[in-house]
């Protein structure tokens, strides 16, 4: 039965999924910050109010999610909506360009990954990266844990890791993608950015949550 409470469960669910707050989905979706507060879910008069099919279609927009995705979310319900941690592989994120950790598009494989438990994604491929050193604060600080989903779109703004056919492995911000490059920023802002050519990209991955 579709009902109210559902679709907000849903919504609630996506943004968890992704790595937002409800309020982050919003605005990452373009809408206002409150659009999807508790107290936009009723009107004055307490009765209950739906998210219109616009913001709903620029959340998935937003995510990348499909609308069977969002579909599967209400049918659920808010049992199914709160998944148990399930376990997903880790490494560091200075150990990521040695050879053996991932095929050619971008997904974990072998046998060298610890493992950590994370209830926040529903990519089947997705992975932790540990973070080492003080190069990328004041964002991400030695022992931050990134999560990645290889199967999430990656957009302008987003947070990213890839590799390069040299095999280096870096953490950035996608700044712009065309045709023939792709630009990224720095996530120290002291470091300038960076343009590769499009062969130059093994693959890139959508961080979707970090431990701050």
């Amino acid at each position: 039965m579709l009902t109210h409470n559902r679709i907000w469960t849903a919504i609630d669910a996506l943004a968890r999924r992704y790595g937002f707050s409800a309020s982050g989905l919003a605005k990452r979706a373009g809408l206002d910050a409150t659009a999807f507060n508790r107290s936009k879910r009723v009107t004055g008069e307490g009765r209950a109010r739906w998210p219109t099919t616009e913001s709903i279609a620029k959340v998935l927009d937003a995510t990348g999610a499909s609308l069977e995705d969002f579909v599967e979310l209400v049918s659920a319900g808010p049992a199914g909506a709160r998944k148990a941690p399930r376990p997903i592989p880790l490494i560091g994120l200075t150990q990521a360009g040695a050879g053996g950790f991932f095929d050619d598009g971008g997904f974990p494989v072998g046998g060298g990954w610890e493992q950590i438990r994370f209830p926040r994604v529903d990519d089947d491929n997705a992975y932790a990266l540990e973070v080492t050193g003080e190069s990328m604060q004041p964002l991400y600080r030695d022992g931050d844990i990134l999560i990645v989903s290889p199967n999430s779109a990656s957009r302008k703004g987003d947070r990213v890791v890839l590799r390069t056919t040299e095999g280096e492995v870096m953490a950035k911000v996608l700044v712009r993608r065309t045709a023939k490059t792709i630009e990224l920023a720095s996530i120290n802002p002291a470091h300038p950015n960076l343009v590769f050519p499009v062969d130059r990209i093994d693959w890139m991955a959508h961080i979707v949550w970090a431990s701050q």
